[in-house]
């Protein structure tokens, strides 16, 4: 009898909704409008893994420069940059080929144009020289601007969950969506070709300190919630609540 191997996620109160955490080596889709919280959510899964559970990570970032990620995970009490010194994380910079610009970071991805191969390459890299076992790419959404044809942003999808599983990593892949979509992926393909979808939602429950939610589309090998959980940011993070939690 085949057991999944599961890792804690270091989000509270999400673990006990899918049976432990995520099943290791898969990939599993973030999605929500801007204000959800995913960038935190993301980046909670990737310092948490390295800083209590001794799993190295990276976090590809093609949107966002590293210096305010660092500066803004600060007020959770997250050390992104310690954790950097230390080889247990890497933020690996791919938004400078979009800029045209040298961001001066030591892991970085500036080829003139852009090329997910090349990008796969530098990532396989970081993965030897730190030991990898969790990425996160912040977002996918992103690359529509390097693709004309929404078949080679597939594509590129399905090849990077390929090659991340290969590699042995454990990996959220993010996705920016519309307020008021109904999809759950930019693309149409993610939510397919990914193990699990997680839909983060900001907005106005019309109760007092509800404003914003977390739903488990989807898990595969996993009995999961299949109700809307409040999602809160406090100081120290993301935790997923019960509704039950609230005086109603």
């Amino acid at each position: 009898m085949n057991v999944i191997t599961r890792i804690p996620t270091g989000i509270p109160g999400l673990d006990e909704l899918i049976e432990g955490g995520f099943p290791k080596k898969r990939s599993f889709l973030v999605s929500g409008a801007t204000g959800a919280g995913k960038t935190i959510f993301s980046m909670q899964y990737l310092y948490q893994g390295a800083y209590l559970y001794g799993e190295p990570g990276i976090y590809v970032t093609l949107d966002e420069r590293p210096d305010l990620i660092r500066e803004d995970m600060l007020k959770f009490g997250w050390n992104i940059k310690r954790l950097e010194d230390e080889k247990k994380v890497v933020i690996l910079d791919a938004t400078v080929t979009r800029l045209g610009l040298d961001s001066g970071e030591q892991a970085t991805y500036n080829e003139t144009s852009f090329d997910h191969k090349k990008l796969l390459l530098e990532i396989i890299r970081q993965v030897k020289e730190t030991n990898a076992k969790r990425i996160v790419i912040d977002s996918i959404a992103t690359l529509g601007v390097y693709f004309k044809d929404p078949d080679q942003v597939r594509e590129a999808i399905l090849e990077m969950i390929y090659i991340f599983s290969k590699l042995g990593l454990t990996a959220v892949l993010v996705s920016e969506l519309d307020q008021n979509t109904n999809k759950y992926s930019k693309y149409g393909v993610e939510e397919y070709v990914a193990d699990g979808v997680f839909v983060l939602k900001y907005l106005d429950t019309g109760i007092q300190g509800i404003n914003r939610t977390l739903l488990i589309r989807k898990m595969r090998a996993t009995k999961h919630s299949s109700e809307i959980h409040p999602l809160e940011i406090t100081d120290t993070g993301v935790t997923v609540k019960n509704i039950d939690d609230y005086n109603l």
